[in-house]
């Protein structure tokens, strides 16, 4: 069969897509990588998968389509695992166009002779690059620099978790960033100039107002639940490691982030950061804070999207999914204002809808799985602490993604200096000190992280 690779939020729009062309699915996202092992004999990583048997049951291929993956990953890693063509497809939506012509005796020929040629380039290219990385010791040596003496240090209004139950829908709306709604429609463009594009404005203004039809529905008659949990502890930077402490005494240990941190040397790079660079250390004398949440806007939106399948209503049923995808964006932007709110320095920034989607503020929430922390089992740590499942419902499966799909997760980190960055690539040495720090057998965190190796 089929078998496309595809992150949390690409499957459930692509799902519907493929069944309504005969491209049932038989592997779903939440199935993890036991199954997927024994399916298409897949060992190589954290793969969450769908796979999909043909009416024939022809071997067809593999198609990469994780949000975090890149062409060049794919064909360096991925594809000289499997004797079937692999193939990285840049946005999920396009999957179903590319799996009919995989699927054409009059087109696969060409498609996959195309994507061998790329693919070799592409690994010449890899093979060529000057990728130099400086030691782990020099990285950790030159880390970015904080004099903790005079930075300013905000303390939360409370320590501990709570709960938001049953999040109003309607106060996520102003939240939403549309632009990644159109865009997983294949309508590339920048809300709402995208509404007047010359080219794609119609279609965008026909499918907007589809989107607000259905979006009000499901306010209105509460077809879709959000829940989510979120809190704050007293932490310190330990070496790379971030470790949470139970209260404001801080002898107890709670739990700990291993950090990874960059090692790739850039023309002129002097500074080589680390999340771990954010929190003050333990021996700064300073106490320190961090955040953590777990949202979810996607309770019902299965049982909905089944209920449109049933009328063969498949423009709705993916309508309905990619809704719920924005609505769990929506809310982890709307819980960060509420964080740091509750972190104090967050209550006078006065900032209108267009800055907080431009990430105006202070601090960041960084997620497992993304550039600046790639390691997607931190979210195991991050499960613990919230006591996630328990108390939102939202539970992880073997291969760490989030169910219910449309579900947002991370760290707040307040430090008024910080910003996203990459990890790109680390060496044997930092990943040797990262396996010692978590405690997991090399070869098992090699497969987590062959990304970033």
């Amino acid at each position: 069969g089929v078998v496309p690779r595809l992150a949390a939020d690409g499957w459930q729009v692509v799902t519907s897509d493929l069944e309504t062309r005969d491209y049932p699915c038989d592997l779903s996202t939440h199935d993890g990588p036991a199954r997927l092992i024994e399916t298409v004999n897949a060992d190589h990583g954290p793969i969450t998968a769908l796979v999909l048997s043909h009416a024939h049951d022809v071997e067809s291929g593999i198609l990469d389509t994780t949000a975090e993956s890149f062409d060049k990953h794919t064909a360096v890693k991925i594809a000289p695992q499997y004797d079937q063509p692999v193939l990285h497809v840049l946005d999920a939506s396009r999957s179903v166009g590319v799996v009919d012509r995989l699927m054409s005796n009059d087109l696969r020929p060409a498609l996959v002779s195309d994507n061998t040629q790329l693919q070799e380039r592409l690994v010449k290219s890899y093979e060529d690059r000057q990728m130099t990385l400086v030691s782990y010791e020099e990285a950790v040596r030159n880390r970015f620099p904080t004099d903790w003496k005079t930075v300013l240090i905000d303390k939360p209004s409370f320590i501990g978790s709570r709960v938001i139950a049953d999040q109003s829908l309607s106060e996520l709306v102003k939240y939403i960033d549309w632009s990644p709604f159109f865009m997983s429609w294949e309508l590339h463009g920048k809300y709402p100039k995208i509404l007047d594009d010359k080219v794609v404005g119609e279609q965008a203004r026909e499918l907007f107002k589809d989107a607000q039809g259905l979006l009000r529905k499901i306010i209105n008659e509460k077809l879709i639940t959000a829940r989510g949990v979120y809190g704050f502890w007293p932490a310190a930077s330990v070496g790379d490691d971030v470790v949470l402490f139970t209260d404001e005494s801080r002898q107890t240990e709670l739990c700990r982030f291993p950090m990874l941190r960059q090692q790739w040397q850039r023309q002129g790079q002097t500074q080589y950061r680390s999340l771990s660079d954010y929190i003050a250390p333990l021996d700064s004398g300073r106490p320190d804070y961090i955040g953590a949440f777990a949202v979810s806007a996607g309770f019902g939106c299965d049982e909905l999207a089944k209920s449109f399948d049933q009328q063969h209503d498949d423009y709705n049923s993916i309508m309905a999914k990619a809704l719920a995808d924005r609505l769990a964006e929506a809310f982890a932007e709307f819980l960060h204002y509420r964080a740091r709110c509750d972190w104090g320095f967050g209550k006078d920034e006065g900032l209108s809808s267009e800055e907080l989607l431009a990430e105006r503020y202070q601090g960041i929430r960084p997620a497992a799985g993304y550039p600046a922390c790639p390691d997607h089992t931190e979210k195991a740590t991050l499960w613990r602490l919230l006591d996630a499942e328990t108390q939102s419902g939202i539970r992880l499966t073997e291969s760490f993604a989030m169910w219910p799909g449309a579900s947002v997760s991370g760290l707040y980190f307040a430090h008024p200096e910080s910003r996203y960055f990459a990890i790109n690539r680390i060496g044997r040495d930092q990943l040797e000190s990262y396996a010692l720090r978590k405690k997991m057998p090399l070869e098992e965190l090699e497969r987590w992280l062959s990304p970033v190796l």
